[in-house]
């Protein structure tokens, strides 16, 4: 019998369950997968307290990324194999040792890629390649943002960032994080419990300010973050770890340079298969090249996914974590 962990009401970490869940056998396009290794992120999080809406309501099984083999392809699917290697991030339901999930969501994990690193960088990797490479093209010269940077996805962006030739601003809250952080690429990393970040980045800028600010944290950087962009900046909302940002007036982006705000979500920019592959390439090819490097920093049993959800939660983890069936 296999094991999930369901969530059937919303709210703290100790609504994860851990108990018996048997997947059944794949039908039409689908594969059944037994899981070696599963990300944890914070989006997780928003699922499991209600924060987001569960798609296909409760009981809820988390989890939006993961890595494994392939056990049995239903009718129709002729490009994998039993023991092929996969991984994805898309849809929810990785919290679990075997699923059924269909097949144009996987891809092939390629070789000199473990299954850990897969399953600690798809979500988390994919997110980095469409906010440097599609909501923003970031080319050098540039001068970019980004808050929580010792997190899962900025430990990836703060590497690659670098890599395209931009200068690399981030924010993290203690001295060892910021120590991380600048050994993934940040240039320069402020410690936002003691600093105001606005005025460092002046500072950094010499009052040129950035032409793009990636925000996750949400609640507790804005509006600042609007005043880190120069006149047509961009301001790229793409999580909200503090809560959500209050109802503004778009006449404030007027008063503040003409700037542009967007709020992208990886789930939009990979639906199309052609997509998913080509953001699946693009990172498998800076990691493998040794670009970007995928460190995994903490490791949980599945069994103690609510341990793993309350570290996360109260700062504890940093970079990437996963979860291990």
């Amino acid at each position: 019998m296999s094991k999930a962990i369901k969530v059937h009401a919303h709210g703290g970490p100790e609504a994860l369950s851990y108990e018996d869940d048997e997947p059944g056998r794949p039908g039409p396009g689908q594969v059944l997968v037994r899981h070696t290794a599963i990300g944890l992120n914070f989006l997780d999080t928003y699922y499991r307290s209600g924060l987001y809406p569960a798609p296909n309501g409760l009981p809820l099984v988390p989890g939006g990324e993961a890595a494994g083999k392939v056990v049995e392809v239903g009718e129709g699917v002729d490009w994998l194999k039993s023991g092929d290697r996969i991984a994805y991030t898309t849809p929810l339901g990785a919290y679990c040792e075997e699923r059924l999930i269909p097949a144009d969501k996987l891809v092939k994990v390629p070789d000199g890629i473990s299954d850990e690193q897969a399953a600690a960088m798809m979500l988390k990797g994919m997110t980095a390649e469409y906010l440097l490479r599609r909501t923003f093209r970031v080319k050098p010269g540039d001068t970019v943002l980004y808050h929580a940077a010792a997190g899962g996805v900025g430990l990836i962006f703060g590497q690659w960032a670098r890599h395209l030739g931009a200068t690399v601003i981030g924010t993290a809250g203690s001295p060892d994080k910021i120590e991380l952080a600048k050994a993934h690429g940040f240039d320069h990393v402020i410690n936002y419990r003691e600093q105001d970040f606005v005025a460092e980045v002046k500072h950094i800028t010499s009052g040129k300010l950035c032409d793009v600010v990636y925000d996750s944290v949400g609640k507790d950087t804005f509006p600042g973050s609007l005043d880190c962009l120069r006149p047509l900046g961009m301001f790229v909302l793409f999580g909200q770890s503090s809560g959500p940002i209050p109802p503004f007036n778009m006449q404030i982006l007027a008063q503040k340079g003409s700037l542009y705000a967007t709020r992208p979500t990886l789930f939009v920019y990979i639906a199309k298969r052609a997509d998913l592959e080509a953001s699946a390439a693009a990172l498998f090819d800076v990691v493998s090249s040794g670009t970007v490097k995928i460190r995994i920093n903490q490791r949980y049993a599945l069994k103690d996914a609510a341990k793993a959800h309350a570290d996360l939660e109260n700062r504890k983890t940093t970079g990437t974590t996963i979860l291990i069936p």
